[in-house]
């Protein structure tokens, strides 16, 4: 007996110094409402139809590891069609028999033109040259469709008409109508043409003549039209400042009689906090639809495009019952784009460059931190951003004061942002990096942080210098203020510099080495070095120096005294480094791979975040852009 119990007691001991034992983290998802790839929401929808026995058809611009078409059904996803790269994702409509989708830019026929899909099939039986705008990547060519019994409506923005074809692609007209965008038709079978920048909804007769005209408010902005045959109303998705759903009759003179959703949508303050998103607290409405049975689905894509129209990782669509009450929610809120723990809620919320999240499997959407409106200049906003999109986020508080710095994937840009009781959860831009808050015009090609005073460090393009901007003050309204820079010669071990890490409260740096004679400033060479008492004059003996054991290390971050590192091209893994001795401590994997998939590597710069809460969990998230995903590892030693 004695044996046998020494036998399990050496076992236990053998258990508890295993990996696995030693691991002590857990692994979840934000952002998406299904954490595994083969059951994610799909990335980015722009555009939706929804059949009458309630399968819903959404069209994105690009989704990393499944088709841009994306098929749901009572809030399950069915599977999808075409590749990740198919569809330009600004139009979709169907029929019994078959889907109508407009196409993406093609290397053999460039843009413009419609694919009809085989609904059973899943599989492209037809393409129809719409526009003869074929060199246009970047933009929406075709901005509307619409089918009627044999008929394809198409609408062709650039050449100011909307072109009538028979479904299988033969040419009957064409109706002239200036930026024409969304379609609707209706039973007499005339055809309703949103034009969004003017805030007109236009009507044609089956023949293309001219009837009636909505003109909405100069603010309203028609983005997605339906026709609700049992009403006979049609329903039209205002993505202007009012960001609801206007139902206007259609016996007699067109008007309006109803709205759904909340006034002001989620910019709303009296029914929840500016920025809040929520049941009717709509962001950016871009698709409509109701079912046979009178169920409404809402297609949103939540504010912060980037310029291919798919790096926002938007998808948010809900369902109501014939009686307006919420069903469910499908989300994907997340592509090339990571979200940090917040300090001031103590790693609850998690901000993104342009989103806030909070909770687990899955987690709840908070708010969303654009205002188009009243910051139309918001580089969050700009469409031609070379950098595709501002959606990496790093938070800190300072006295209370939360400063978000938004950026790219592999960014020498960075946009800073503040917040003021009456903005609520919208960030308010405060300028860049280069720019004017700064002083200085270079990028930053040799790091970059903002520490917890507030502080920000870079390394500016090609100077060999160390950058460190002091937080000045807050002014009465919020808005931060930094001083004149201090520069410290890189040292020389350290060049050429790729990532610097900062801690305030330990008075620690962190260097992490590029590749030298290399084109590719944002690579790291695995050596990475660590001065404490960095401000206390310890610029030039790292203690300690960790060379990475890895392959190709491209996000590190740091908490408590711990290095946490993320890999491109290899492994999903983080690697987390003890800061005093440089010692490997754990690898995080994945503890729950039956639940959630935590993709293929990081494929950004600063796609890992971290933070130590007060409870000693370290709290460090992945960017995923395979599951449309933030990964969250929760972890204590």
């Amino acid at each position: 007996m004695r044996a046998v119990l020494l036998a399990a007691s050496l076992g236990v001991v053998v258990a508890a110094l295993s990996p696995a034992a030693q691991a002590q983290y857990t692994t979840d998802w934000l952002a998406n409402t299904y954490g595994t790839l083969a059951k994610h929401v799909g990335n980015g929808a722009r555009s939706m139809w929804v059949a009458p026995e309630g399968v819903i058809y959404t069209a994105s611009r690009w989704d990393e590891n499944a088709g841009g078409l994306a098929i749901y059904q009572n809030g399950a996803p069915l599977g999808t069609m075409g590749t990740h790269d198919t569809f330009q994702g600004g139009a979709i409509t169907g029929n019994a028999t078959s889907l109508f989708v407009a196409l993406g830019y093609s290397n053999t026929f460039g843009s413009g033109s419609v694919g009809r899909y085989n609904r059973s099939s899943s599989a492209q039986d037809l393409r129809i040259p719409v526009s003869t705008w074929t060199g246009i990547q970047n933009a929406d060519v075709i901005t509307g469709l619409a089918t009627a019994g044999s008929l394809l409506y198409a609408s062709d923005f650039y050449g100011n008409r909307v072109r009538v074809y028979t479904t299988d692609g033969v040419w009957q007209r064409d109706i002239s109508v200036s930026q024409p965008g969304a379609l609707a038709v209706d039973s007499a079978g005339n055809l309703w043409v949103a034009r969004r920048s003017a805030g007109v909804i236009a009507e044609f007769s089956a023949t293309g003549a001219a009837l009636n005209t909505i003109q909405m408010a100069s603010t309203a902005r028609p983005s997605a039209l339906d026709f609700d045959a049992a009403a006979n109303q049609l329903l039209v998705g205002d993505q202007g400042p009012d960001m609801n759903i206007k139902a206007y009759s259609l016996a007699g003179t067109p008007a309006l009689v109803s709205t759904f959703g909340v006034q002001g949508g989620y910019l709303d303050t009296t029914t929840g906090i500016k920025g809040q998103v929520g049941d009717k607290r709509f962001t950016r409405v871009v698709g409509i639809g109701k079912d046979a049975a009178g169920n409404l689905y809402v297609l949103n894509n939540a504010w912060g495009g980037g310029w291919d129209l798919g790096r926002n990782g938007s998808t948010d669509i809900h369902s109501y019952s014939p009686t307006g009450t919420l069903q469910w929610r499908l989300q994907a809120l997340n592509f090339e784009a990571v979200a940090a723990p917040d300090p001031s809620t103590d790693g609850v919320n998690f901000y993104s460059g342009n989103n806030i999240y909070t909770g687990t499997g899955g987690g709840t959407f908070v708010a969303n931190t654009i205002d188009p409106f009243t910051y139309p200049s918001d580089p969050r906003l700009n469409m031609n951003d070379y950098q595709r999109g501002q959606h990496f986020g790093q938070i800190v508080s300072v006295g209370g004061n939360r400063l978000l710095v938004a950026s790219g994937q592999n960014p020498d840009t960075f946009n800073f942002y503040y917040f003021s009781p009456s903005s609520g959860y919208i960030a308010i831009p405060a300028g860049s990096l280069p720019g004017t808050p700064f002083n200085t015009t270079l990028t930053v090609t040799a790091g970059f942080a903002i520490d917890g005073n507030g502080d920000v460090w870079a390394g500016l393009d090609r100077t060999n210098q160390i950058y460190h901007y002091p937080l000045a003050g807050f002014g009465a309204n919020g808005a931060p203020t930094w001083g004149a820079a201090a520069t410290t010669a890189i040292p020389r071990t350290s060049l050429p510099l790729t990532r610097i890490i900062y801690q305030a409260d330990s008075d620690t740096m962190i260097l992490a080495q590029g590749i030298a004679g290399s084109w590719d400033w944002t690579a790291m060479n695995g050596h990475i070095e660590v001065y404490h008492g960095w401000k206390a004059g310890n610029t030039g003996t790292p203690s300690p120096v960790i060379n990475l054991a890895s392959a190709n290390p491209k996000s590190i971050a740091a908490a408590g005294h711990y290095l946490f590192v993320g890999y491109v091209h290899t492994v999903p893994n983080i690697d987390v480094y003890d800061l005093n001795t440089g010692s490997l401590v754990t690898t995080l994997t994945n503890s729950n791979p039956n639940a959630v998939d935590v993709g293929n590597d990081v494929d950004s710069m600063y796609g890992v975040r971290a933070y130590l809460s007060s409870t000693g969990d370290y709290i460090v998230t992945k960017d995923n852009y395979n599951g449309s995903s933030v990964v969250v590892y929760r972890w204590h030693p």
